[in-house]
């Protein structure tokens, strides 16, 4: 009888090969991946609540930092969403940036989900 084994985790948004790329190693990775998790568990709801409120203004540092960092970690169609809402913000399409980024922020969401499930690997 062969023997199977467990398949590999798919990532839709944590691009693992990206990050180990430019973070060195997996250990490095494990160190700067909470970090991530952190900045996402705080500017998301800030960012929700600010497009909620018509404060486009207050939402663009948060999407600025997010979109900085994002392109370490993950795929390329996320950090392409998320770089468009950050540009919309500075442009000051108010409304629209609320729609783009409720769009974006479930996406942001499984980035949380497949991230804890990196770091529960062993």
């Amino acid at each position: 009888m062969p023997s199977t084994s467990p398949a590999a985790p798919s990532w839709v948004y944590l691009d693992v090969a990206r990050a180990l790329e430019q973070t060195g190693d997996d250990e490095a990775l494990r160190t700067m991946l909470p970090m991530l998790q952190e900045l996402l568990e705080r500017n998301v709801p800030q960012i929700t609540q600010s497009l909620a409120d018509q404060d486009v203004g207050a939402a663009s540092p948060l999407l600025h930092a997010l979109k900085g960092v994002l392109p370490i970690f993950c795929a390329p169609a996320l950090c392409e969403q998320l770089a468009e809402v950050e540009h919309m913000s500075k442009t000051g399409e108010g409304p629209a940036v609320g729609e783009a980024f409720a769009a974006v922020s479930p996406q942001l969401g499984g980035l949380q989900l497949e991230i804890a499930r990196y770091l529960a690997q062993s």
